[in-house]
């Protein structure tokens, strides 16, 4: 499926970041390792690696991976791009500073409590994990994500599975988001920044 709407001309969410890690630049520290998760066409990872981090990225879609590459080549941007499906990703590897998952919605409720553990485990004590994504209100406007409640997030679910880690922000609003035709109009958003506890510190302590 996600071949398939990757095939198309151009950019399905834009080149552009999202708005959400542009207003979290604050965690974005050269020479931190970051993590970009089910990053599609590049436009976060990209952005990061501009910002001086070292960062590695993968996605399922091989289509999505090569307009990625092609990104980072225009924007003189150094990134390691992986294909790979999310449910086998190496999330035991060299641990990194940041993990970031923004609009990761196609995980459905069976596989979304892994996943997150997952993300957990691949953070440095002290690092940071970054997630963006729709609350179940998304699925009425229907400006993108899948037409899936149970797929969102809300502040309960999310308090609930990051209950271990230090919750630095945790909220939920609506906003427009024009991030091209994946992601256009007006938008049931939700944001999560937690961090590891720390026992040895980290690049990314604020």
């Amino acid at each position: 499926m996600w071949n398939e709407r990757y095939s198309k001309p151009g950019y399905l969410f834009g080149t552009e970041p999202a708005q959400f890690l542009r207003e979290h630049d604050v965690w974005l520290k050269p020479g931190a390792r970051a993590l970009a998760v089910a990053d599609g066409e590049g436009r976060n990872s990209v952005y990061m690696a501009g910002k001086g981090l070292d960062v590695v990225a993968m996605d399922a879609s091989h289509i999505a991976v090569e307009k990625a590459r092609a990104l980072a080549l225009a924007h003189k941007a150094s990134v390691d791009f992986n294909v790979a499906d999310i449910a086998k990703w190496d999330w035991d590897a060299t641990p990194f500073d940041l993990v970031v998952a923004i609009f990761i919605q196609f995980v459905g409720p069976e596989q979304r409590d892994r996943i997150f553990q997952d993300m957990k485990r691949a953070v440095k004590p002290g690092g940071v994990v970054m997630l963006h994504g729709y609350t179940p209100e998304q699925v009425e406007l229907g400006t993108g994500g899948p037409p899936r409640a149970e797929n969102m997030y809300t502040e309960e679910m999310l308090q609930q599975a990051f209950a271990d880690f230090e919750i630095l922000e945790l909220r939920a609003y609506r906003r427009h988001v024009d991030e091209g035709e994946g992601h256009s109009g007006d938008s049931a958003l939700i944001d999560l920044v937690a961090r590891k506890p720390a026992y040895g510190g980290g690049l990314v302590d604020k």
